[in-house]
C-alpha cells in the first residue's frame, strides 16, 4: 500500500535523509489520521530515523531556513521544530525495556521494527517510508490498516506486557476509543482490567491530559463508561466512581447519579467546546454521595450538595494537577450555583431573584444557564418541556434586567472610601454594613443601580445607624 504525501515537509526530509545517508519514516498518529482521512487535530508529525534523529532534525531545519529554532530533549533523544502548521519531532529508532516500578524505559538504538514494536496500538505503529526507493510505502507489520478499517484498537505485542510496561497506554486506549469511535479488542480490554492498578505509577499530570482529551470528545460518556468498565475510574477518579448505584428504601429510590452525570456531560458537550464547562458538568453533582440522606415520608435528599461540591473542586483539581487558577475558580463557582436557575423555574420568577443570580454569576451567566438546561435529563417529556419553557422565561428575565440594571459586571456605585469620607468615620464594620445594604437594595429592586440613588440610600442608611453626614 502506498500513500500520497503532498506536504512540502516530507520531500525536504527525504532529500536531507538521502544526503545524510540515513533512513526516515513518518510514524504514529499522523499516519493513522492520514489513512482515515481525518484532520490531524494536534498537527504533530513524528519522524523516526535510522541514524541520529537530532542531527537529521537540525539538518532539515537548516535546509528549510537557517533561522528555525530546534528544541532538543536530551533525556529522550528527540528534537522538534515548528514548520508551517506542524510540530515536527525527530527521534532515532529505538527499542525499550522497562522496570516494574517505573514507566520510564531504558532506551537503546534499534531498528524500525524495534520502534514499531514499542508503539501502543497497531493503528499507531504504522509507518510511511520517506526514502527514495520506496517513498510513500506503508509499513504495516501488525495489520494496523485492517484494524483502522474494522475500527479496532489492539496492542502490537502481548497486551499485558504493553500495559505493564507503560500503564498510561491504558488511559490512551480509552481516549482513542472515545476520540476515534473505535472498539477496544476483547483481549486488550481484559488486559486493561487486569492491569488497572498499575495506573498508580503514572503521574497525575499525564492522567489529567488524557482526561482532558476524553472530555474534549464529541461524546465524553463513551470514555468514562470505559474507564468505569475497566476499573480505571476507581483508580484515577474515585469521587466520580462513588456516584454509581441506586439505593432503595421503603419503596423509594433515587436516580443513578453516575449515569445522570454522564448524560449531563454529553448534553453539555453537544452545546459547547468549553473544556472547563465540561469539567463543571462532570463535577456538578460530585458531592451527592456525601450528602445523601433518607427522610421518612419524603425520600432521598442531597441537601447542600452544590455547596459541598464547590468546596471539593480545589482538592480534586490539586490532586489531578489541573490548573489552580481562574479555570478552577470558574468550575467551583458554577458547581456552587448550578441549582439556582432550577430553583427559579420551580417557583415564581421574581426580578429580585434574577438580579441576585445575575450578580453572583456575572459574566458566566450564559454558561450557567447552558449547564442547567443540560441538567434536565428526565424521561418525562412533559416535565422536560415545562422546565425548558420556564428556562426560556428566566432567559427573557435575565435579558430584561441586564439591559436595565447592568448587573452582569456589577461594580458598587458607592465605594468604601466615599462612605468613610461622607460620615467622617474610620474603616470598620459600619462601612461594610452600608456597602452591603446598598448592594441588597439594588438587587431587591428598592433602588436602581445608579450612583445618585445609591448615594441617597447611603445617607438614609447612615442616619438609621446614628451616623451624621458631613
Amino acid at each position: 500500500m502506498n500513500i500520497s504525501l503532498n506536504d512540502r515537509i516530507f520531500g525536504i526530509i527525504a532529500s536531507v535523509a538521502e544526503k545524510e545517508k540515513a533512513e526516515a519514516y513518518v510514524i504514529g498518529g499522523f499516519v493513522r489520521d492520514h489513512i482515515m482521512g481525518r484532520d490531524n487535530p494536534d498537527k504533530d508529525i513524528d519522524i523516526v530515523v535510522l541514524g541520529d534523529g537530532v542531527a537529521i532534525a537540525r539538518a532539515v531545519a537548516k535546509s528549510i531556513n537557517p533561522g528555525i529554532s530546534v528544541t532538543v530533549y536530551k533525556t529522550y533523544g528527540t528534537a522538534m521544530f515548528r514548520f508551517e502548521n506542524y510540530d515536527v519531532e525527530f527521534v532515532g529508532a529505538r527499542k525499550e525495556s522497562y522496570q516494574s516500578h517505573s514507566r520510564n524505559p531504558e532506551v537503546s538504538p534499534g531498528t524500525l521494527e524495534d520502534d514499531q514494536n514499542r508503539r501502543d496500538f497497531t493503528v499507531n505503529a504504522l509507518a510511511i517510508s520517506l526514502n527514495r526507493h520506496n517513498f510513500g510505502e506503508v509499513l504495516d507489520p501488525f495489520g494496523g490498516v485492517s484494524d483502522i478499517e474494522s475500527g479496532i484498537l489492539r496492542t502490537p505485542l502481548e497486551p499485558d506486557t504493553t500495559f505493564s510496561d507503560d500503564p498510561l497506554r491504558m488511559m490512551r486506549a480509552v481516549r482513542f476509543a472515545s476520540q476515534l469511535g473505535f472498539t477496544i479488542a476483547g483481549e486488550t480490554l481484559e488486559s486493561i482490567t487486569r492491569n488497572a492498578e498499575r495506573i498508580r505509577i503514572v503521574s497525575a499530570e499525564r492522567i489529567s491530559v488524557e482526561l482532558n482529551k476524553i472530555l474534549a470528545t464529541a461524546t465524553p460518556s463513551t470514555g468514562f463508561l470505559l474507564l468505569d468498565a475497566t476499573g480505571l475510574l476507581k483508580q484515577v477518579f474515585p469521587e466520580l466512581e462513588k456516584l454509581k448505584g441506586v439505593e432503595d428504601k421503603d419503596g423509594k429510590g433515587h436516580k443513578d447519579n453516575f449515569h445522570h452525570t454522564l448524560k449531563v456531560l454529553d448534553n453539555t458537550a453537544a452545546k459547547t467546546d468549553n473544556l472547563w464547562l465540561r469539567w463543571t458538568a462532570l463535577l456538578h453533582d460530585i458531592a451527592k454521595p456525601a450528602t445523601k440522606k433518607f427522610i421518612e415520608g419524603s425520600g432521598w435528599t442531597f441537601h447542600g450538595h452544590e455547596f459541598l461540591g464547590a468546596r471539593m473542586v480545589p482538592d480534586i483539581f490539586a490532586r489531578l494537577k489541573l490548573p489552580l487558577n481562574e479555570k478552577m475558580k470558574y468550575v467551583q463557582k458554577l458547581v456552587g450555583l448550578h441549582l439556582r436557575p432550577i430553583a427559579l423555574v420551580q417557583d415564581e420568577v421574581t426580578d429580585s431573584a434574577v438580579r441576585r443570580l445575575l450578580f453572583e454569576a456575572g459574566e458566566d451567566i450564559d454558561d450557567l444557564m447552558l449547564l442547567c438546561e443540560a441538567d434536565i435529563t428526565s424521561g418525562n417529556r412533559m416535565k422536560v418541556k415545562k422546565h425548558k419553557d420556564n428556562f426560556a422565561l428566566v432567559r427573557r428575565k435575565l435579558k430584561e434586567i441586564e439591559e436595565k440594571d447592568a448587573l452582569r459586571t456589577f461594580q458598587p456605585p458607592i465605594h468604601g472610601d466615599e462612605i468613610i469620607e461622607a460620615f467622617g468615620i474610620p474603616p470598620g464594620p459600619a462601612v461594610g454594613t452600608i456597602k452591603t445594604a446598598i448592594k441588597d437594595a439594588i438587587l431587591d429592586g428598592i433602588i436602581p443601580n445608579e450612583r445618585e440613588a445609591a448615594w441617597d440610600y447611603m445617607l438614609t442608611k447612615g442616619k438609621e445607624m446614628g451616623l451624621t453626614s458631613r
